[in-house]
């Protein structure tokens, strides 16, 4: 890992590009079982989110996000917001690989006294930057902690995580809209579809589409993307880094839950998991055999 790393480069092209690709997808599985390895400890949670999202946390972690592992509090870093709280051991699977938290904490995710609690919350885990989970407030906090580093001029963008169902919420757009009139373009929003949340399918209990649509109407730059395609999440996090328009930016990805683990992404709901003691080293074999 090296410490206050450079994001936002324009992505290597041929043998350069092929390397990238493989090196995020190693860093890709990683994350998925470091996740597989925390949800075995409590034998349920969000588990199936985390291996949905691990593409994209691999690119965010590991070619466009400024930090040091080091210090997690570098002035100079780039944000990475987790609104959507519940993805938590997703992020922690990141951090784990980033080399921000130490691998052998994994054993003590979701138990008492741990800095590594069910639902992301920022007095615990070095690396976490807001307290999330009441979904909606991740994009108005993003905006403004934007304005906050407009006005000491920093160089540093913000990169806020939220989900599909995050949508249904009236702070999300009022959100929005501040961040195009105020031309933030040090954000960064980056939208999980998976089409799923607590209550059934996302476009059941509230429609969204068309997404792109409607988040240009707002005034964003809008990307879409297969957020389990790495080369295309590499394009995708680049453009929007070095886009020249002064206007905030949102990278859309379809994933798809329970990815890399056959069984896992099968299932009919998978919002909130609970797998058998006996199925987790079925998981973390059909994990490496899907590598």
């Amino acid at each position: 890992m090296v410490s206050e790393r450079q994001g936002g480069s324009a992505t290597p092209q041929a043998d350069g590009g092929n390397r990238l690709t493989a090196e995020l997808a190693r860093r890709a599985y990683n994350i998925r079982r470091h996740a597989l390895r925390m949800g075995e400890v409590q034998g349920q949670g969000y588990v199936a989110q985390a291996l949905g999202f691990a593409d994209v946390l691999a690119v965010l972690y590991f070619q466009a996000l400024r930090y040091n592992p080091a210090d997690p509090h570098w002035e100079e870093r780039d944000r990475c917001l987790l609104s959507i709280g519940h993805y938590a051991i997703a992020l922690y699977a990141a951090l784990i690989e980033a080399g921000v938290l130490p691998e052998t904490e994994i054993e003590s995710y979701g138990s008492d006294d741990s800095r590594l609690p069910m639902s992301g919350m920022a007095s615990y885990t070095p690396g976490m930057e807001i307290s999330g989970g009441s979904l909606g407030q991740g994009l108005p906090i993003a905006v403004g902690v934007c304005l906050g580093l407009k006005r000491k001029a920093s160089r540093s963008f913000v990169y806020n995580l939220l989900s599909d169902g995050e949508l249904n919420e009236g702070s999300t757009w009022e959100a929005a809209q501040s961040a195009s009139h105020w031309q933030l373009d040090n954000l960064i929003a980056v939208v999980d579809v998976n089409n799923q949340q607590a209550d059934g399918p996302s476009s059941q209990v509230m429609s969204f589409e068309p997404l792109e649509a409607r988040w240009q109407s707002f005034g964003w730059h809008v990307a879409r993307v297969d957020g389990n395609d790495l080369a295309a999440l590499s394009e995708a996090f680049d453009s929007a880094r070095n886009l020249q328009e002064p206007k905030p930016r949102v990278i859309i990805c379809d994933t798809r839950m329970g990815r890399g683990v056959p069984f896992l992404e099968g299932r009919e709901k998978a919002h909130f998991i609970r797998v058998d003691p006996d199925e987790w080293a079925l998981a973390l074999e059909q994990l490496r055999l899907e590598a």
